[in-house]
């Protein structure tokens, strides 16, 4: 495991790690009125990013193998009064990501009527190939933003996790005070609400 300082974010115009694959400004409320209305419907490939409809990129045969097998890992640490939610929305004030994987509060008929907020939710992962600049650069200024304690990176590309905890929360250039960088032969601690309920071998989640 190596700690690694984390790099300063561009602040002039596009922001950093921001697609040219944009398709339409949207707030929350107008993205949900969309689906609720059916011009977009839950099997199109796209997001809501800082106010943003992305298209989302396709899935790989890595990427789905990285997806279950860090699912699996985490449901067999899991304490009782939590779930793990695979490639579901994430409510923000701005955004409504989709993480690959997601440590959710309570139980999945809980959010019938609205999806986990920021405060629900104490660890999303994403599985990064194609997605790596996105991933470490967009989407971690998104869930920084929003406070979401803890966010794992599977950096396919480098076979190894990427560690981000410590958000700071809404900020002109948001990020995570800490990374930790885990090579395939370390272990990591999987930490809800800062306590630490078990140990994962990095190797498990790498396909």
């Amino acid at each position: 495991m190596s700690v690694v300082t984390e790099p300063n974010l561009t602040a002039n115009g596009q922001a950093a790690g921001v697609p040219n694959d944009f398709i339409w400004r949207l707030s929350v409320e107008q993205y949900h009125e969309m689906l609720r209305a059916g011009i977009l419907t839950p099997d199109d490939p796209v997001e809501l990013l800082e106010g943003w409809l992305v298209f989302k990129m396709g899935k790989n045969p890595p990427h789905v193998v990285a997806t279950n097998l860090v699912r699996a890992a985490l449901e067999r640490l899991l304490l009782a009064g939590w779930f793990v939610g695979s490639q579901d929305p994430v409510t923000t004030e701005t955004s409504e990501p989709e993480p690959d994987v997601a440590v959710v509060r309570g139980s999945p008929r809980q959010y019938y009527d609205r999806h986990p907020g920021p405060r629900d939710v104490a660890l999303v992962v994403e599985i990064a190939d194609a997605t790596l600049r996105r991933d470490q650069e967009w989407k971690r200024r998104i869930y920084a933003a929003a406070g979401i304690p803890v966010y794992w990176i599977v950096n396919l590309p480098e076979k190894v996790l990427e560690v981000y905890m410590t958000p700071s929360g809404p900020a002109d250039q948001p990020g995570y005070q800490q990374r930790l960088i885990y090579k395939a032969s370390d272990e990591v601690s999987l930490v809800i609400e800062g306590q630490e309920v078990g140990l994962i071998a990095v190797r498990e989640l790498l396909p």
